[in-house]
């Protein structure tokens, strides 16, 4: 069965359809997507990638709900998010989706475990709950004995730790990361993707990442290649490869893509 034929049975968490974004530029307008067309089936683990430029993390923000669509529509696990108004949009966002960001976004005087109770406070819920879901998302990501610990005393890696933590730490449908490996080491960016890919697997969180990372790509399960603004290539990497050889050196549960 092909990747879209599954995701016809099963219901979308992401909508995106015909979607357009233009911005002023002098007296003209840029088009940063051209027309764009995505679902996304809960439980994916989803790369976006393309050159700089290419449109990835406008098309991040807007599935985000950070932005709006010039044209077409966007909608979150069934809700059409262009008949929102900014109220609802930011509860849809704060309830639903959770983000990790290329540069951490930490707060700097706040402990690792302050910065992941932080959207709990936001949201209201109980200190014992605030507690107990800190607890739990320090112990999945491997922090638990630094939730006392500032980001300046943690390492990058670390630190990208803590920012999946509090991606998750409210239970969302979905988290989007906005190049979460580019400022990390080769080993620090491999134990992020491992983590990520753990939690999707163990938990079944939704990821979608803008990337171009080549270590990025090489663990995901499938591509949406974006350029000029436009979709040019959608490939479901695990479909593809289940019946490919793997390659000899490849270690268990890596894919090696020599065509990405």
């Amino acid at each position: 069965m092909s990747h879209l034929a599954e995701l016809d049975a099963i219901p979308q968490l992401v909508g995106v359809e015909a979607v357009t974004r233009r911005f002023p530029l002098d007296h003209n307008f840029v088009s940063a997507l051209d027309s764009v067309n995505l679902r996304v089936a809960p439980g994916e683990f989803l790369a976006i990638a393309g050159p700089s430029g290419s449109g990835k993390s406008t098309l991040l923000n807007l599935i985000g709900c950070i932005d709006k669509p010039t044209s077409g529509r966007i909608l979150i696990d069934g809700v059409d998010t262009s008949k929102l108004n900014p109220t609802r949009m930011t509860a849809l966002r704060r309830e639903k989706i959770g983000f990790v960001f290329q540069t951490f976004n930490l707060i700097p005087v706040f402990t690792a475990a302050e910065n992941v109770e932080f959207p709990l406070l936001v949201q209201g819920f109980s200190s014992s709950e605030r507690r107990e879901r800190v607890a739990a998302a320090l112990e999945s990501v491997g922090l638990s004995a630094r939730a006392n610990h500032r980001p300046d005393l943690l390492s990058g890696g670390e630190r990208q730790r803590v920012a999946v933590a509090r991606a998750i730490v409210h239970r969302p449908a979905l988290v989007l990361a906005d190049e979460p490996t580019a400022n990390l080491d080769t080993r620090n960016a491999t134990q992020l993707i491992d983590l990520m890919h753990d939690l999707n697997r163990r938990l079944g969180l939704t990821f979608i990442f803008s990337t171009h990372d080549q270590r990025l790509l090489e663990h995901t399960d499938r591509i949406v290649r974006l350029t000029d603004g436009q979709v040019v290539s959608d490939t479901d990497v695990s479909f593809t490869l289940k019946s490919q050889t793997p390659i000899e050196g490849a270690s268990h549960g890596q894919v090696l893509i020599a065509s990405v």
